[in-house]
């Protein structure tokens, strides 16, 4: 018999994400997924100085603040076609390369691991043996057995109180959870040291940026930041001495923990790399520049249909054509006014027309963006598949590692087709971090190389024409493509568009009815128990669902909310 599970919030995400699953059979046969906020931001810009728009965009989630605050100031210099000096491409790249290795460190251990990681398992394992087995993967110090009898006490003590604090609600003891007791006080033990090591990715863009979240620095033309060999009140040698040893210490954490970490779990539940492929249409666009107009980078990306790699199309560049007339918006399901059709993002419209939840008419916030009128999936999986299939050495060579140990832990031989699925994800994720922190200390020594020749200008000025322009400024975020759109008439905002990675993913049903990715993905997930969707949680969070990029709030009877009153 046919069940409706619907899962209202989302947890472990950000923003409100509604899943409703239809179950038969003991598994999944249809999905929807809503976007439960609407985001209104494209309304505030219009008649907004440009140079403004960055500042206001990061606004848009209080964890993807970076992101948005670049897409919108390439947007802006996409559009007024100027380059920026190379201090300041190093410094952004610096930026978003330490954005990002937070954000995937944080997705796995804080948001994702424990769909597959049963705590209360780790109450019977044995210290000792834990580390035998950790210190057999990797040289990380966390890794002794005086630490993992230092975590299981620890956990022994929340247990023994009857709250099992940050624990709290796990479906521990739900028959998908495969681990071994070693293996799961192994993951509690690196998740709460991961939430230490996050912190140098958060100092470094604090110190690059001025503040963390909502980055100060940027500015359209380059960015605010002045250089100096020895002067103390800019950014000095000293300072940037200090950023090279945390992403030291962050290469140490992704390389011999995450990345090892995600490859044993992955070997334990090789059934989860037949679950969860879904759409195999891929974009991913080139980030990283190294030159100031956006046209080199050391990070490839482009289009891969069906999940064939040979048919791997590059985007060359931030102004490739292919990329800019590909994109197109539809809200047949969606909340809002339409009736024209997609529409490319520079047409776009924001329009709010709220009904209620309507299986086969509009149920999301999110529009339902198309790539050359398919829908896609964008994120991690892409972006590594995109630069493997242009044969990108570094991430060859991770990808490569991690199969290898999943292989060797499952006892099978894991290939590169095994990505295409819930556990894929989290692989891609972790290779994906690996690269990037590489390429983070690459960026250091490219500004620093650049300094001692004697070049500190970090910040070109813009001149906006009387005419009417546009621009897209494109950013492989986190999470996968991120765009800005905008049109300029006169210096001012006439119309601007955020194409989010979450909006591709989480899409509703597009103008040909085809699902999004989750919706799509979630198509043949198995369900043991469907008031415990573990399963369906599994494969959403595999995506890092983030509905406040996605959408916002809006009251539209504009009631006040908070007073404050100062004292």
């Amino acid at each position: 018999m046919s069940q409706r599970v619907t899962i209202d919030p989302v947890t472990r995400i950000e923003g409100h994400l509604r899943v409703d699953v239809e179950v038969d059979g003991g598994e999944v046969k249809k999905a929807w997924a809503s976007g439960q906020m609407w985001r209104g931001v494209e309304t505030i810009l219009v008649g907004r100085d440009p140079r403004d728009a960055w500042a206001i965009t990061q606004r848009i989630c209080g964890v993807c603040t970076t992101v948005h605050a670049i897409a919108s100031v390439r947007a802006v210099e996409n559009a007024l076609q100027m380059e920026i000096p190379l201090n300041a491409q190093y410094i952004r790249n610096m930026i978003i390369l330490a954005h990002a290795v937070h954000d995937h460190i944080v997705h796995f251990y804080h948001l994702s691991a424990l769909d597959w990681v049963d705590v209360t398992s780790a109450l019977q394992a044995d210290p000792g043996k834990a580390a035998a087995l950790a210190e057999s993967l990797s040289s990380w110090p966390g890794n002794s057995k005086a630490e993992f009898t230092r975590v299981k006490e620890r956990l022994a003590g929340f247990v023994g109180t009857g709250q099992l604090g940050i624990f709290t609600n796990g479906y521990w003891g739900h028959p998908a959870m495969k681990l071994p007791p070693d293996v799961n006080l192994i993951a509690v033990a690196h998740y709460l040291q991961a939430l230490d090591v996050q912190r140098h990715a958060n100092k470094i863009v604090s110190i690059l940026g001025a503040k963390t979240p909502h980055i100060q620095n940027v500015a359209v033309g380059g960015v605010a930041n002045a250089l100096s060999i020895d002067s103390q009140s800019v950014l000095t040698v000293e300072r940037l001495l200090a950023v090279k040893g945390w992403i030291d210490q962050l290469s140490d954490f992704v390389k011999n923990v995450y990345l090892i970490d995600v490859a044993v779990i992955g070997g334990f539940y090789p059934e989860w790399t037949a679950i969860g492929r879904g759409i195999v249409d891929y974009v991913s666009v080139p980030d990283i520049p190294l030159d100031g107009k956006n046209t080199r980078f050391a990070l490839p990306g482009g289009h891969i249909a069906a999940g064939d790699l040979s048919s791997f199309k590059e985007i060359s560049s931030h102004d490739d054509a292919y990329f800019r007339e590909g994109v197109a918006e539809s809200v047949k399901h969606s909340w809002y006014e339409g009736g024209k059709g997609p529409l490319h993002p520079y047409k776009g419209e924001t329009r709010p027309q709220y009904t209620d939840f309507d299986d086969d008419g509009k149920y999301s916030w999110l529009k339902s963006p198309t790539f050359y009128d398919k829908p896609m999936q964008v994120g991690p999986l892409p972006r590594v598949l995109a630069m493997v299939a242009a044969r990108h050495q570094p991430t060859i060579a991770y990808a490569t590692q991690a199969l290898d140990l999943v292989s060797t832990v499952a006892k099978t031989k894991v290939g590169l087709d095994a990505l295409h699925s819930t556990i894929g994800r989290h692989a891609a994720r972790a290779v994906a971090c690996a690269v990037q922190v590489d390429e983070l200390a690459r960026q250091w020594d490219l500004l620093l190389a650049n300094m001692a020749k004697g070049d500190l200008t970090t910040f070109n000025k813009p001149l906006f024409p009387k005419d009417e322009v546009a621009g897209v400024g494109i950013h492989e975020a986190p999470r996968g493509v991120l765009s800005h759109w905008v049109v300029i008439d006169d210096g001012k905002i006439r119309n601007y568009q955020c194409v989010v990675p979450t909006t591709w993913n989480a899409a509703p049903r597009n103008e040909a009815d085809a699902p999004g990715a989750y919706e799509a993905c979630l198509a043949g997930t198995p369900v043991a128990i469907p008031d415990q969707p573990l399963e369906v949680l599994r494969t959403v969070h595999s995506f890092d669902p983030c509905l406040a990029c996605a959408v916002h709030v809006v009251d539209t009877e504009q009631r006040p909310l908070v007073k404050v009153k100062a004292a």
